[in-house]
């Protein structure tokens, strides 16, 4: 039951479970408001920003915030519920610098070097093969840009081991939630 809740390398979870994730976010984004998510990433106006993995789209509205209307957002997501979600949003806080984009896990329709930062939250235990994974998050950042991912249900020496086997990122810093990466030119 677990793998089938937290997703660990399964690449997409069942629509039924995408279902009961946002009922369960929406109660807790209720409770506790999740504003200052995205605050350690430090998003400046007119940067282009990759949320992958953006599911519900609980942080689009922040980050669409935060760029301005000089940057992008790019909602990137595999689960064709996310994308949907993705608009709902972008419809209800009437946002003009969002990009909702369905990935089939391997390559996303993003030129490359375009991200200034991207972030990719309680996702990365999902990601069944890691390796072309990180690649593809290398190929659309840009030279010095800077990879927040967070461990989500794995340990984290786990995801430490996946990033550094990759060869294209290199660790920058530790925190409680995530670990910062710098890319490696390929």
């Amino acid at each position: 039951m677990k793998k089938i809740f937290c997703g660990n390398e399964m690449d997409k979870m069942p629509g039924w479970a995408f279902r009961i994730m946002a009922f369960m976010f929406n109660v807790v984004d209720l409770i506790k408001l999740n504003d200052k998510k995205l605050d350690p990433f430090h998003l400046q106006k007119g940067q282009t920003v990759v949320d992958y993995g953006s599911g519900t789209g609980r942080y689009i509205p922040q980050a669409s915030g935060l760029v301005g209307d000089e940057g992008l957002v790019y909602a990137v997501d595999i689960h064709e519920l996310a994308v949907k979600s993705a608009f709902r949003t972008i419809k209800k806080h009437n946002l003009n610098n969002v990009k909702p984009i369905r990935t089939d896990g391997k390559t996303v329709d993003i030129p490359s070097q375009t991200a200034d930062i991207i972030y990719a939250l309680d996702m990365f235990h999902m990601v069944k093969n890691t390796q072309p994974f990180l690649q593809e998050l290398n190929r659309i950042i840009k030279p010095g840009g800077i990879l927040f991912l967070e461990d989500g249900h794995q340990p984290r020496s786990l995801t430490k081991e996946k990033v550094l086997n990759s060869g294209c990122w290199v660790i920058l810093e530790e925190t409680r939630t995530f670990i910062k990466c710098s890319p490696i030119a390929l």
